[in-house]
């Protein structure tokens, strides 16, 4: 009986060996996510200057190539596309120059406007508590007034990098079609084909900088750009046909 005893006694007990054979699962450690660069891009903070710029380039390109083919469609010879191609270029700066420094300035009026008001609140919340040592309030003040002032955007910055914008995209039909001496319709070609490509181009550099589809955007932008330069050519060759306009540069 005793050895029937130890026998069940040791089998009651699991041998080191037994433990080791038993498998226990061991979930893996949860694999992290580690974001990407792209992830890290804060698209909206590219909004502004981003849409400033290609807005500026793209209204130089459209502007000048469809005031180049619809002066065409009226007098043909290359002066007439030079001066009008050159003088949109200039008139088209300009004005976006001065529209951008006139909203800027605006903008810029109206946040240090509202900056005043919240300095103001921030005082009368100030003396309804505990009062502070005076001098580290001017400090902190001071920092706060330089930092808010440096955060407003600069209405020169904005006009000159607005009408440097569109004198790029302007220059692009200018060149190409403006000095060529050949015929009307390889004039009007190299313009459209220029315009083609910049609009394109323009269009696909936003969508990656915004990401957003390169190709939606390409075609969009293109599509815009032949419509105007269309509607251009069509109006004034049918005022010109209609009212017997030609104009003439000697």
């Amino acid at each position: 009986m005793s050895s029937c005893g130890c026998s069940s006694q040791v089998h009651a007990k699991p041998s080191p060996d037994s433990c080791a054979r038993i498998g226990i699962a061991i979930p893996p450690p949860p694999i992290l996510h580690e974001p990407d660069e792209a992830d890290d891009v804060d698209y909206m903070a590219r909004a502004q200057w981003l849409r400033a710029a290609l807005l500026g380039a793209n209204d130089g390109l459209v502007s000048v190539a469809s005031l180049m083919v619809g002066v065409g469609a009226v007098n043909p010879t290359t002066k007439a596309m030079l001066v009008s191609g050159l003088a949109g270029l200039v008139a088209g700066a300009c004005s976006m120059a001065i529209g951008e420094f006139v909203s800027v300035s605006a903008q810029c009026e109206i946040e240090a406007g509202e900056m005043e008001r919240r300095g103001r609140g921030a005082e009368e919340e100030g003396e309804e508590k505990e009062e502070e040592k005076e001098e580290e309030k001017e400090e902190e003040k001071e920092k706060e007034k330089e930092k808010e002032k440096e955060s407003l955007p600069s209405p020169l910055l904005a006009a000159a990098a607005s009408a440097t914008a569109f004198a790029l995209g302007a220059a692009l039909p200018l060149l190409a079609g403006g000095f060529i001496v050949r015929s009307w319709g390889v004039r009007v070609g190299a313009v459209c084909a220029a315009s083609s490509v910049g609009l394109a181009g323009f269009g696909a550099a936003g969508a990656v900088l915004g990401g957003a589809s390169v190709a939606r955007s390409g075609i969009r932008v293109l599509v815009g750009g032949w419509t105007a330069m269309l509607v251009t050519y069509g109006v004034l060759r049918i005022f010109g046909l209609a009212f017997g306009v030609q104009l003439h540069v000697s």
